[in-house]
């Protein structure tokens, strides 16, 4: 389980989160939801370990997530940042086999089962450069796949796909849901987090201002409230679309 307790930070003096508090539970995906600059990448980035609250505590399984040893948070924790970039031109499997450093060791078949898990393994001795923006995408969440963590925590992971990869990503991450593992996502498709997530937590100006299942945290009035805008929901459960006035 993980948990954030009335997280607060502020930045050159102005607050950033406001005593946001929320529970995730393995097995499920999360989505974090809010128009920008709603401090969802900084919620994540708590979670993650990365940054550490003003005021207020991560727990994982009730311990406070900065009492863990770096290596710890690592084996345990998946982080896909929302503009991941890779200084060196290795190749795809190379590249992938880096999630296993917190193990101390390549596992050759668990970097295998990471790239057939997004559908690279004919790109296994591409060099990252010649990818392209979706492809990186597939394989930096096939980087994290292979480190075999509790959670994954990913920020906007389906901005440089095309639909028929964010399908396949959302199929992945259920998978890995399935699995046990904990998945939280910081989605600005609200469809996707709708027809996707089993839970959704809404923030707006810092503030948490809805949570729970996406139907119930999603309705057209809050979307109204917090993203300044008429839409409507169309479609059956599943396979909602989200019509803007």
């Amino acid at each position: 389980m993980l948990e954030a307790c009335n997280l607060s930070i502020e930045l050159d003096g102005a607050p950033v989160l406001r005593d946001v508090s929320a529970s995730f539970a393995p097995g499920k995906i999360t989505a974090i939801c809010g128009p920008n600059g709603a401090g969802k990448s900084t919620v994540l980035r708590c979670l993650a370990g990365l940054i550490e609250p003003s005021n207020g505590e991560v727990l994982f399984d009730g311990i406070r997530l900065h009492d863990l040893a770096a290596e710890t948070r690592a084996r345990r924790i998946g982080y896909l940042p929302q503009r991941a970039e890779v200084a060196w031109n290795l190749s795809v499997e190379a590249l992938v086999a880096l999630g296993r450093l917190p193990h101390g060791d390549r596992a050759p078949d668990k970097v295998a089962a990471a790239l057939a898990a997004v559908d690279l393994t004919d790109f296994a001795q591409r060099k990252t450069a010649t990818l392209s923006g979706g492809e990186l995408a597939r394989a930096l969440l096939a980087r994290v796949l292979a480190g075999e963590p509790d959670w994954i925590l990913a920020d906007e992971p389906l901005a440089a796909l095309d639909l028929g990869h964010q399908q396949a990503m959302m199929r992945h991450l259920r998978a890995a849901a399935v699995a046990g593992t904990g998945v939280i996502l910081v989605l600005h498709d609200l469809a996707m987090a709708m027809n996707h997530a089993d839970h959704v937590l809404v923030l707006g100006e810092g503030e948490l201002r809805a949570e729970g299942p996406p139907e119930q945290a999603l309705t057209e009035a809050m979307i109204a409230s917090i993203w300044q805008t008429n839409a409507r929901w169309l479609g059956e459960p599943g396979a909602r679309a989200l019509s803007l006035a």
